[in-house]
């Protein structure tokens, strides 16, 4: 997942992004300029950390309203995705940003947490918009096949957590119980594929940010590594399968699947397939040292 040209490439407005409701349209609009400017001043070196607390203050604020605002238009229309799309407005408001907050303002506000906080802005921005919120006008359906909540969701959580604690040895803070493929920031992408005894087909997709990786293997191997090179890759994989494999066992399903292909995705395959694709569970962690997306499609 590379930053950067990608990242202002996103934020930049485009026409498919209009549903064809004024008020909202005119919002999203905003949204898209306050990012395109985030990104302008996370660039000056003098003022920009300053410029960037403020603005991301404004973000916030400007988004918390809006989807007061939408949820009012979906209720006045009599939506029928209405409680699930309050939901994704209710994981970006009181899950997501508040965990990316909390990354700034642990790290003052560093160039890499800015960075993190843009891509996993535009990034859902872009997501939602494209696909949620058109769908609200008819134009598509949503991607969420069911809305885990309760103690599927937090079976998951907890057996994630756990194994990345084990693993990697780092604590894990939930980002978002609805991820929909966010930048943040270059990372290390994985399909598995498993079937059943009944070759009922699960797929699950892990993207795991550089810095966290390298940091894994780097201790694994007791050398100090700073190169995503074959060796690093390779040792990645398997992680990313054990991980799959311990999630499994904690879940129950062990027995149930079997592992029958894993290969690495670019960051655009993975976009692509997020945007195609629907999901029954979608999290993102944030370890400290990197962040960590875990997707599954039964």
């Amino acid at each position: 997942m590379e930053q950067g040209a990608d990242m202002s490439k996103e934020a930049e407005w485009d026409k498919r992004f209009n549903i064809g409701v004024d008020s909202i349209d005119k919002a999203h609009r905003k949204l898209f300029s306050i990012v395109h400017r985030l990104i302008t001043l996370s660039k000056d070196k003098t003022n920009g950390q300053w410029a960037c607390a403020e603005g991301i203050k404004y973000f916030k604020n400007y988004a918390i309203q809006h989807f007061a605002d939408e949820e009012a238009y979906m209720r006045s229309i009599g939506y029928s995705g209405y409680e699930m799309h309050k939901r994704l407005h209710d994981d970006m408001r009181d899950k997501t940003l508040p965990a990316l907050e909390k990354d700034l303002t642990e790290s003052d506000y560093s160039e890499e947490s800015i960075h993190h906080f843009i891509g996993i802005c535009v990034g859902w921005l872009t997501a939602h918009i494209i696909i949620e919120d058109r769908a609200i006008a008819g134009m598509i359906s949503n991607k969420w096949k069911t809305d885990h909540t309760g103690a599927d969701m937090e079976a998951l959580e907890n057996a994630l957590s756990g194994t990345i604690h084990e693993i990697f040895r780092l604590p894990t803070q939930l980002v978002s119980e609805h991820y929909s493929g966010e930048n943040f920031g270059k990372s290390m992408i994985i399909r598995l594929t498993y079937l059943s005894i009944d070759h009922e087909e699960v797929q699950i997709f892990m993207a795991l940010e550089e810095s966290l990786v390298l940091r894994a293997v780097s201790s694994i191997l007791n050398i100090p590594l700073n190169k995503m090179d074959q060796l690093v890759m390779a040792i990645g994989k398997e992680l990313a399968i054990q991980i799959a494999g311990q999630v499994a066992i904690r879940s129950d399903l062990a027995l149930q699947y079997h592992l029958v292909n894993s290969h690495f995705m670019t960051a655009e395959q993975f976009r692509q397939a997020f945007y195609a694709g629907n999901f029954d569970y979608s999290l993102l962690f944030n370890t400290g040292r990197g962040y960590f997306a875990f997707v599954v499609s039964i």
